[in-house]
């Protein structure tokens, strides 16, 4: 396979990014902007978007920015930490493409057991780094070290727009980048 992302084999997966967990969050408005900035542009380009909350009873559901412009019933609750181990997306055909794009929090629980669990499947398994958070900047960094020594790409949020646009000179690349690149 490809080590580019193809928007046609992937999905985003937002994890938990909720209402009560993203105060917590180091630099969690950011984290917030970027996962709505790929939400957008997923759906620009009709990549399928799927979104988990973790125990929303005592996280809060999906931040309100965030939950405005995911699409109808893209959201799975959860109480393990891996949106895989959880089963919560099992019948859900976008979750089954073979690339995965994730973003979210924490960095280093749910996002790592999620992309972990998803490599393990053979799943081609891609982090937006700067749209992942936790808590602790630390946990965060050793997160995404983690995740490149088990074989996970670790990406920006433009390298996913740009790859999945694969070219320049098209209608839509000038629409995305007018509207979110420039």
């Amino acid at each position: 396979m490809s080590p580019l992302i193809d928007a046609a084999s992937s999905t985003l997966l937002i994890v938990d990014v909720q209402s009560r967990l993203l105060p917590a969050i180091h630099d969690g408005t950011t984290v917030l902007a970027n996962c709505i900035w790929l939400v957008q542009v997923a759906q620009r380009l009709e990549v399928p978007v799927i979104a988990s909350e973790q125990y929303p009873k005592g996280l809060g559901t999906t931040a309100p920015e965030l939950a405005a412009v995911l699409p109808p019933d893209s959201v799975r609750t959860k109480v393990h930490f891996s949106c895989v181990a959880d089963g919560c997306f099992d019948n859900v055909e976008a979750f089954q493409r073979p690339q995965i794009v994730i973003a979210g929090t924490e960095a280093h629980v749910c996002v790592l057991q999620t992309a972990l669990d998803l490599a393990t499947l053979g799943v081609q398994v891609f982090v937006v780094a700067d749209a992942v958070g936790s808590r602790r900047p630390e946990d965060r960094e050793l997160a995404l070290a983690r995740f490149r020594q088990h074989g996970i790409d670790v990406v920006s949020r433009e390298m996913v727009a740009f790859e999945w646009l694969h070219q320049a000179g098209t209608d839509t690349f000038r629409a995305i980048s007018k509207e979110f690149i420039r």
